[in-house]
């Protein structure tokens, strides 16, 4: 594990911190209407037209969702009804963290102070942020910025006003494809992989790998590493 100290630990919210449950959701909204694999499809289909939807000029998060589910719909081959993305987006500002995040966030925030990047709106976080259980110096949102993850523009935003560069930070994530890809490419040094079982392990983008936040504080230096088994 590296033993870099950061001046911040940036985190990725939903995924990472929140549980972000948007395949629950979606299998409280049509798990009635599909059989189990068409369920699979459904879901697998949302994922990826969300991270799509996200790549071009910002837009609302509720038109993330709504266009994201018409296009799983018409790719499963049901219809779709704007209501029942408006249910899912609904759903979001109710969820919590992980279990393990509210002792491991307060350890780490006793000594370093933590930043929220988030693809969120300004409206919707602060509710699942007051779950977190710990002091959050800073959330910075899509809509803030005028862009999503994982465009750069975000990360270069929260660096500025943060007053700080990319060799200052630890930004930590369950996502590759949304967040440590990007800190890769823009030089973030120190980066933590929380493996959620969101995406496979991919070593290319160096960064140490912990199992959920309990081990933050080993990997910025605030508590001896732990040795391998």
């Amino acid at each position: 594990m590296t033993q870099f100290r950061p001046k911040y630990v940036t985190f990725d919210c939903y995924g990472t911190l929140t549980n972000f449950d948007m395949a629950g959701a979606a299998r409280r909204v049509y798990g009635g209407r599909l059989s189990p694999e068409a369920m699979a499809g459904f879901i697998e289909a949302f994922r990826g037209y969300r991270l799509d939807e996200v790549l071009g000029p910002w837009k609302p998060f509720l038109e993330v969702v709504h266009n994201s589910i018409e296009r799983s719909c018409k790719r499963i081959g049901i219809p779709f009804k704007p209501e029942d993305a408006q249910r899912i987006y609904d759903e979001v500002p109710t969820w919590g963290p992980h279990p393990d995040v509210p002792a491991g966030l307060t350890r780490v925030a006793q000594e370093i102070p933590l930043v929220i990047l988030s693809n969120s709106m300004n409206s919707l976080i602060m509710s699942n942020v007051e779950k977190l259980g710990a002091p959050i110096h800073m959330v910075i949102t899509a809509e803030e910025v005028g862009a999503y993850k994982p465009l750069m523009k975000g990360f270069e935003y929260m660096l500025d006003k943060l007053g700080c560069g990319p060799e200052d930070i630890t930004h930590v994530s369950s996502s590759f494809r949304y967040d440590l890809m990007t800190a890769y490419d823009l030089g973030i040094k120190s980066k933590v992989w929380v493996n959620r079982g969101h995406e496979p392990a991919n070593p290319y983008y160096e960064y140490t790998e912990i199992k959920d936040i309990g081990g933050l504080a080993a990997a910025v230096g605030l508590e001896p590493a732990l040795k391998p088994a």
